[in-house]
This record gives structure tokens, C-alpha cells and sequence, in this order.
């Protein structure tokens, strides 16, 4: 269920397909807890600290983002994205933003060279500056458990 789920947010993925996700992962947090079918999934994700699937989505797709934008690597996804550079110096020049490309089309915003930088820029800056993988990934999954 895991296996490339940040592409689901860049090919825009249908809320009926989502929900079929989300009941595939629902229905095994319900045997983990020993719960019957009846049970409401929702405090039983959170109870494992399992995200909800459009969460995990996200979490992937930052995830991925905070990878490639201190290391350049993938290269070919690096190549995609790109810093916010201001003309002068501004406050929000220790934001780490990210450029996000002009674009015409509603089929462009699915682009991961459009869809990263809108998402990471969204992301509160103690999750951008996170000097760690790890931290960062602490700080993005509170910061989602926090927004359900």
C-alpha cells in the first residue's frame, strides 16, 4: 500500500479511489487492535500512529521533497524544483521556500515541478528547517495529526 503513494497526489487520484484506500488500511488497523468491523477506524490509526492514506500522501510527498532539496538528489527530480529567490533581501529570504513554476493549465498543477513547492511551501517552517530526516519526519507527522 505504500509502494509509490506520493504519486497519487501529482496524477490527482480520485476521492472514491482514495476511499477505497482508506478502507484497505482501516480494515487491517482494525486487526491489529483486535476491534470488530463495526468500530470507527479513525481512533484506531490514530492509536497506532498510522496517518489517514491522504495524510500519508502528503507525508510522502514532502518527505521526498526535503530529500531532494538540500542533497540535489534524485537528479532528475532535482532538476525539477527549485529555491525561492527574491530579488533583495527580505525577511522571508530564511523561509526556505521553493519556486513554484508559472502555470496555465489544470492539468500542470498535477506536475511534481508544481505539486512539491505548492506542498512544501504550505508546510509550517519548523518542518522546513528541520536540521534531520528523522526530526523532520517527527515534526511533519504531528504536524498532520495535528491539521485531521
Amino acid at each position: 500500500m505504500d509502494y509509490r503513494n506520493s504519486l497519487l497526489h501529482v496524477v490527482n487520484c480520485s476521492n472514491r479511489n482514495l476511499d477505497k484506500l482508506q478502507h484497505v488500511q482501516d480494515n487491517p488497523a482494525r486487526v491489529v487492535c483486535n476491534s470488530n468491523r463495526s468500530t470507527s477506524a479513525g481512533p484506531l490509526l490514530r492509536s497506532l500512529h498510522w496517518l489517514p492514506v491522504r495524510q500519508w500522501i502528503i507525508f510522502k510527498l514532502a518527505k521526498l521533497c526535503y530529500l531532494v532539496t538540500p542533497f540535489q538528489q534524485p537528479g532528475y527530480l532535482a532538476d525539477l524544483i527549485s529555491p525561492y529567490c527574491q530579488s533583495r533581501l527580505l525577511r522571508s529570504s530564511t523561509l526556505k521556500l521553493l519556486s513554484v513554476p508559472p502555470h496555465n493549465l489544470d492539468t500542470a498543477v498535477r506536475r511534481f515541478s508544481v505539486a512539491a513547492p505548492r506542498l512544501w511551501n504550505s508546510l509550517p517552517l519548523n518542518c522546513r528547517t528541520a536540521p534531520s530526516v528523522n526530526t523532520f519526519k517527527i515534526r511533519l507527522k504531528t504536524f498532520l495529526f495535528d491539521s485531521t
